[in-house]
């Protein structure tokens, strides 16, 4: 699956799904002042084997952001949020960002996947690649990723 992340003038960035078999599907993606929050996911996700949002859309999912509650998404999903945290406001240590990680887990009521410091080390390479390469483009321009 390919995901190709544009960069748009005004409140949305826009993400498409590529799908293997030839379909696609064109999302919106609010600007946050960092890199669009999908493509937090295919840093989380590129380096965890657990499945999320994009591991969801690879099996088939459409696009529609209902996903099936299963805990390995959800906690995917608190490990992005703590990660776009850690974006805006700088980096804690990796055990600080997994314990708030763990606690947004426990606050919803789902379990966390397993994840190491040094899971977190690799998955902010990523993402400060990824913050470079967006940083870098003009409006108009657009990220490949493929997942």
């Amino acid at each position: 699956m390919e995901l190709k992340f544009v960069k748009r003038s005004g409140k949305y960035d826009e993400l498409t799904i590529l799908r293997d078999e030839g379909a696609s599907e064109t999302i919106p993606c609010p600007k946050q002042g960092i890199i669009p929050h999908d493509m937090v996911h295919y840093a989380v996700e590129s380096v965890l084997a657990h499945g999320g949002f994009l591991s969801l859309l690879k099996d088939g999912q459409a696009a529609d952001f209902t996903a099936g509650g299963e805990d390995n998404e959800a906690a995917v999903e608190r490990l992005v949020e703590a990660l776009q945290a850690e974006m805006w406001g700088g980096h804690v240590s990796a055990a600080d960002l997994l314990a708030t990680y763990r606690h947004a887990c426990d606050a919803r009521g789902h379990g966390s996947v397993p994840i190491s410091g040094n899971d977190v080390e690799a998955i902010r390479v990523r993402l400060d690649e990824l913050t470079a390469r967006w940083a870098a483009l003009a409006v108009n321009e657009g990220l490949s990723l493929r997942f």
